[in-house]
């Protein structure tokens, strides 16, 4: 795969060694040159130059490239770049890198944008899912903010502990694509029995997330529970009302 990552900081720097180490193409376009000798990195084509402009661009060939992933420290370039890529060189898929919060709306498919990743944000949903059991944490937002990957854990005291993963109606637009129990990862099948402790994995439209929490959550199904339960009780104790 042809990757061309524009800004050789430490984030660009670090998405480039781990491509390379996965044996992918790797070019990055950097105004600096001397980013290039203490990024001790091999076997990467490099191009100093400034990426909002085409003529860079152009001599980068990235109509070739697979993915363009904007890394810069500066959120105005990392908009700039992905829109070129999208509109000037139809470049199938683009990653942005979002510095200020603040600028995440603008990460979407109006700039170009396939991915945008906030890093702010994806550290508070990494804390968060490592201390949040029994609530659905966002990880990553996907496809210009239209989906995304959460994760749930499953309570030890939850309602959905013995179930299939047939067995259970799912919100539409969410699907589960992973589970992970006792640090190992399982593909999941209509059988698999849901126990406590599990982490469980979805991509679903942003839209979708509300209806996957309210199925998950304890709370909302002790209080439908009860509300079941409470006729039940009416009838044994002989009153029709």
């Amino acid at each position: 795969m042809k990757v061309v990552i524009v800004g050789a900081g430490s984030v660009g720097s670090s998405i480039a060694r781990e491509l390379l180490a996965h044996k992918h193409e790797i070019l990055l376009i950097d105004l600096k040159p001397e980013v290039i000798g203490r990024s001790g990195l091999r076997g990467a084509r490099w191009l100093v130059g400034d990426a909002c402009e085409l003529s860079t661009l152009q001599e980068a060939k990235l109509e070739e490239a697979d993915v363009v992933v904007s890394a810069s420290g500066d959120d105005k370039v990392n908009l700039v770049v992905s829109l070129l890529a999208k509109t000037e060189f139809g470049v199938g898929r683009t990653v942005g890198r979002v510095n200020n919060p603040k600028n995440d709306w603008m990460f979407n498919d109006s700039w170009g944008v396939d991915v945008a990743v906030n890093t702010p944000q994806l550290m508070t949903a990494l804390v968060e899912e490592a201390v949040e059991i029994g609530d659905l944490v966002r990880l990553l937002t996907l496809q210009t903010g239209v989906s995304s990957l959460v994760e749930f854990t499953v309570p030890h005291d939850s309602h959905i502990i013995g179930s299939t993963v047939g067995g259970i109606d799912w919100p539409e637009d969410s699907t589960l694509v992973a589970i992970l129990r006792d640090h190992a990862p399982i593909t999941p099948s209509r059988d698999d029995v849901l126990d406590g402790g599990d982490e469980l994995f979805f991509v679903t439209t942003i839209a979708a997330e509300d209806g996957l929490r309210a199925l998950l959550s304890p709370s909302v199904h002790g209080g439908q529970a009860a509300e079941e339960e409470r006729p039940e009780q009416a009838d044994d104790d002989g009153f029709d009302g």
